[in-house]
């Protein structure tokens, strides 16, 4: 199951993070993609992506996994300079998830289910100036539902930017 949606995930990822070198120049970043990873996200990890469309706005997605669960998260973010903090970028904004959990209880009992919900995101973000390199240090609440779970994580990100 996991790997139907991995598929059109890729794929869409892949559409996302061919950016033209005119795309980057106009956008006033030094990156238009980033690719890698979070940590801190439940107990387990994210590959995750960033594209920035314009110079204040990106979309960023998040492929999280655990030991026992997985989520597809997509982030709409709103980005904004810090005055006199070269490279250093605040960010906000809104998102939605859905995830798949299996529980074993002692080898004789299976419990799974499915959840979605909507996220928030409040981060600060860093590109090094004479590297490919990108930090993110964010806050991310949700709430999911059928349960009504209400959740904040945080994560500290590393990208490959290009």
């Amino acid at each position: 199951m996991k790997k139907l949606f991995l598929i059109p995930l890729v794929a869409a990822i892949s559409i996302l993070a061919i950016p033209s070198q005119s795309d980057a120049q106009a956008l006033g970043h030094s990156y238009t993609t980033g690719v890698g990873v979070k940590l801190g996200y439940w107990g387990g990890g994210a590959l995750d992506i960033k594209y920035f469309m314009k110079p204040t706005a990106a979309l960023e997605g998040q492929l999280g996994f655990g030991p026992d669960w997985f989520t597809i998260t997509g982030l709409y973010e709103f980005h904004g300079p810090i005055e006199g903090a070269p490279g250093l970028l605040w960010y906000v904004g809104p998102g939605a998830h859905i995830g798949f959990w299996n529980t074993h209880y002692k080898d004789y009992h299976n419990v799974s289910g499915a959840f979605f919900g909507i996220d928030g995101v409040l981060g600060l973000d860093y590109k090094f100036n004479r590297a490919p390199i990108d930090l993110s240090l964010d806050i991310q609440p949700e709430v999911s539902v059928p349960d009504g779970g209400f959740g904040i994580w945080g994560g500290l990100g590393i990208r490959f930017t290009f």
